[in-house]
């Protein structure tokens, strides 16, 4: 089995334990690991680096995809190694010590890393350890169940630690699509034309003198912890499907719509499966994660085809789809992500994006990733690359979080990831607001009359009477504008005194 994985003789000969693959990385090394929204990432090389720091403390800058799985951040972190973390992150450990200070995370557009990597902005980097499905005879490199940005750091790191994972379907392999956009200011317009094209190799093409450890690893990508859908979001999936029809009925799309993107998530998750019960068809995707609604509208018929960078999928749903993965094989292309989330493809094919909001303002402003404008929560993720370039912009939340004492729309938001000139659509449980074309002051009508909550739409109103009698063309009352968050960092609630 394993020859049948590493098809290159001369690699057999790099057959090693993770613990001494570990050994390997020295401190204040640059790290560029496998790894996108809990998928295809590096599973027991960085956990036997966390052991060996007990005893032999180092410290690194680590770069992945996204996020990790196997609570890898979570004993990185308890093992002091992190220095630095970029671009993204998801766990609770980690979080905390960003959030102390303990560790410099640099929160960044999924499209830029490998950007600042291939610039020498950043990097260079020492090792990249990367999972993969196979190596192939010239030494290429097939990746597992993501790409992210495994490709440029196999590329372009000094040495490369592969980890090739037995329990990832060898049926992988011919699944990717890996295409490097050339240097600038001299690079070649990206040959993307379609959901569906196909510009690269289905391998990663490196010098495999480069490869100096392999581990052999059988286990599986962790679970998505993904909630299923309740009232809320199945209100926030009615309200886009009727949008959707409006604009069909206007003409200005068709039942098949337009390329769809879907942030990770529940509510993102959730609406795009409501989908389903639409009546649209032929549907495509070009995202970054191909999550359980993915493959839910394919099993509804729904879905022809659908572009990703990774497959991050619940436990039920991984073994429908990898029980019967020719199903759907010739249905889906992974690529890296700088192509997934790169502007030029997202605004030539016109996407249209749905992200999740941590909360927005009355003018359309969104935060994303601040809680309290202070305390990172994840990270910006993609949702900046398809803000900005799609087709329509859509934005959406729950209109109250911690049971209701904290209103998800507020006066100004204290930290801006999405400004309002890249925010189209705004939907919460309560309704949905078209801001296209709309001045601030009509954008702030629209966002309290449709998406805030009874319980805030009279102190929202309220705000936004005064704020006009004072004037201006984004009307605020700067001395109150961060009221609503002052009082939540120091009450646990935003809900006015009148209604307590």
């Amino acid at each position: 089995m394993i020859a049948d994985r590493i098809r290159r003789p001369a690699l057999l000969d790099k057959i090693t334990t993770a613990e001494a693959a570990a050994a390997l990385i020295k401190d204040g090394m640059i790290i560029g690991m496998s790894g996108f929204t809990r998928a295809g990432d590096a599973k027991a090389v960085p956990i036997a680096m966390a052991e060996r720091a007990k005893t032999d403390p180092f410290k690194i800058t680590l770069i992945t995809g996204a996020s990790l799985g196997h609570d890898v951040d979570r004993m990185l972190t308890e093992a002091h190694i992190l220095a630095r973390r970029m671009p993204f992150q998801a766990d609770r450990t980690l979080r905390a010590a960003i959030n102390r200070g303990e560790v410099m995370f640099i929160d960044q557009h999924l499209s830029e890393t490998v950007e600042h990597l291939r610039s020498n902005q950043l990097g260079p980097i020492d090792y990249a350890i990367i999972e993969a499905a196979a190596i192939t005879e010239d030494g290429g490199i097939v990746p597992s169940t993501s790409v992210g940005n495994s490709a440029s750091f196999a590329v372009l790191a000094k040495k490369i630690i592969i980890e090739i994972n037995l329990s990832q379907p060898a049926e992988l392999e011919g699944l990717h699509d890996i295409y490097f956009p050339g240097r600038r200011p001299s690079r070649v317009p990206i040959p993307v034309v379609a959901c569906d094209s196909r510009v690269g190799f289905p391998y990663v093409p490196i010098d495999p003198d480069k490869i100096v450890a392999i581990v052999v690893t059988d286990e599986k990508d962790s679970a998505s912890s993904i909630e299923a859908p309740d009232a809320d979001t199945d209100a926030i999936a009615g309200h886009l499907i009727r949008f959707f029809e409006d604009e069909v009925a206007k003409g200005r799309l068709d039942l098949t719509l337009h390329p769809l993107q879907a942030g990770i998530g529940s509510i993102a998750n959730s609406v795009l499966s409501g989908l389903a019960d639409g009546p649209f068809h032929h549907l495509r995707m070009y995202s970054e994660v191909l999550q359980d609604s993915t493959f839910d509208l394919f099993d509804a018929g729904k879905l022809v085809f659908a572009s990703g960078s990774s497959i991050t999928l619940s436990t039920a749903c991984a073994e429908r789809v990898f029980g019967d993965f020719h199903k759907y094989k010739e249905h889906i292309v992974l690529r890296p992500q700088e192509i997934s989330n790169h502007p030029e493809v997202i605004r030539r094919l016109g996407v249209i994006g749905i992200n999740t909001a941590l909360e927005f303002d009355i003018y359309g402003n969104v935060n994303s990733t601040h809680v309290g404008g202070t305390h990172m929560m994840n990270g910006i993720g993609g949702s900046g690359d398809f803000a900005r370039n799609a087709y329509l912009s859509i934005f959406v939340t729950k209109s109250l979080a911690k049971e209701g004492r904290i209103s998800s729309v507020v006066p100004m938001v204290p930290h801006v990831d999405h400004t309002e000139h890249d925010v189209d659509i705004l939907v919460t449980e309560q309704g949905l607001a078209d801001l296209r074309e709309l001045a601030p002051r009509e954008r702030a009508l629209q966002i309290i009359e449709h998406c805030a909550h009874p319980d805030f739409k009279e102190a929202l109103s309220d705000y936004f009477r005064r704020a006009c009698a004072r004037g201006g063309h984004t009307p605020h009352l700067l001395e109150e504008a961060l009221s609503w968050h002052e009082k939540a960092r120091t009450a646990g609630t935003m809900v006015p005194l009148t209604r307590m």
